[in-house]
């Protein structure tokens, strides 16, 4: 079967171009099938459009003669079969007023309802008048998408339909070309894996209302999986119920260290590849009071070691890769190796990634992070500080270097 790339039109000027990029993309057998916006079939022609692809043109959510109990009986409906059937979806041109619909969940046509229904990557391709795209409401808009994971080819700086020179210009034919190769690349890395990742801190209680408990967000691990999910896995998030939510891959939430093993072990069976990420608290209460604990008066906590959850792994399945986190507080480069090959040993782990949670800007709950990958031979590679996203991203490149064949 071919693979699918679904692209979009909105109603820019540039809107004409996009028959170069069909043609380019057919060329290299790839299947094409073009949502449009009704605006967008008043600025280009339409069969010249369904020429190039090779498919009828979709633009409207209700096509004549639609009757819903044929709908009921047949169990079919277009926009989610266009969702479903996507490699790759590319929105070119994209218009200020369709940027800003998708960011805020409206679904009123054919290509925004589209976009909202369908997992596959999302390439949005700006194109408008400069002034309109250095306004704030639209940059935000873009910020959103991103923080969601959509891909942003950034509009190119030239001569404008309407007059203008600047920022505006759709970014060109062959950058769009190669962003979909690159995208499609990405989703064969880990294509066929099945990985479970944790995150977030575990919540151990004392009372109906007090837990101990730890600053981790879960950040890292969200952007671990959605990475995971990009690559082609098949990925199962377990998080903390205080943990960043994605809406990209499966759930499921955990509370205490016994919630978090229970779930592990049930699946642990199940998949190649499991990366622990979640900060397991060390201890927890030895009594847990079944009412509320008085607090006009001194208390005196008894705790107890919860167990080491990642030196449990490989007894469920011996044959998974096992990537674990541990979290050092302000230590030197040797250290950290030291620290990480102890736990490696300790947990009998593929890999441990250690990050040094006392560093500004890269501890618990920020948005970037630096990591040492550790390995039986000792420092795999040091990953400077950047992104979670990044570092997620480098993360999994360099595991599939290493679990994947040779070519």
């Amino acid at each position: 079967m071919k693979t699918m790339i679904l692209i979009g039109i909105s109603s820019g000027i540039a809107a004409f171009k996009i028959n170069a990029l069909i043609a380019r993309l057919r060329q290299k057998n790839y299947a094409i099938q073009v949502v449009m916006t009704e605006h967008a079939i008043n600025m280009v022609d339409v069969q010249q459009i369904e020429k190039s692809s090779g498919n009828p043109v979709v633009s409207t959510l209700f096509p004549p003669h639609f009757n819903y109990r044929q709908i009921l009986r047949q169990r079919k409906v277009q926009h989610i079969q266009l969702a479903d059937s996507a490699s790759v979806f590319v929105i070119a041109p994209a218009t200020a007023n369709i940027i800003g619909k998708i960011a805020h969940g409206i679904a009123d046509d054919m290509l925004t309802t589209v976009t909202i229904a369908t997992r596959a990557p999302v390439i949005v391709c700006p194109s408008m008048n400069t002034h309109m795209w250095e306004n704030p409401r639209v940059q935000e808009n873009l910020t959103m998408l991103m923080k969601r994971g959509y891909t942003i080819l950034h509009p190119d700086s030239g001569d404008l339909a309407c007059g203008y020179r600047g920022v505006g210009r759709l970014v060109s034919i062959s950058e769009i070309e190669n962003t979909i190769g690159a995208v499609l690349h990405k989703k064969q890395i880990l294509r066929g894996k099945r990985i479970l990742v944790t995150s977030g801190g575990t919540m151990e209680m004392i009372d109906p209302v007090r837990v101990i408990t730890n600053r981790s967000s879960g950040k890292m691990g969200k952007a671990i999986a959605e990475v995971c999910k990009d690559f082609g896995a098949e990925v199962i998030l377990i998080r903390a119920k205080s943990a960043v939510a994605s809406l990209k891959v499966k759930e499921e939430i955990f509370e205490s260290a016994n919630d978090l093993t229970s779930i592990m072990k049930a699946y642990s069976s199940h998949i190649d590849i499991l990366i622990h990420t979640a900060a397991v608290s060390d201890f927890k209460p030895r009594e847990i009071s079944s009412r509320k604990i008085i607090s006009s008066r001194p208390l005196r906590l008894r705790l107890t070691p919860t167990p080491k959850i990642l030196n449990m792994v490989k007894s469920w399945n011996p044959h998974v890769l096992l990537i674990g986190f541990k979290a050092v507080y302000k230590e030197t480069d040797d250290a950290i190796v030291s620290i990480g090959m102890k736990k490696l040993d300790e947990s009998r782990s593929d890999f441990i990634v250690v990050n040094d949670v006392g560093r500004k800007g890269i501890g618990f709950g920020e948005d970037e992070n630096e990591i040492y990958i550790v390995t039986k031979k000792g420092l795999h590679v040091k990953l400077a500080r950047a992104s979670k996203q990044s570092i997620a991203e480098k993360l999994m490149v360099e595991v599939a270097k290493q679990i994947l064949p040779k070519e």
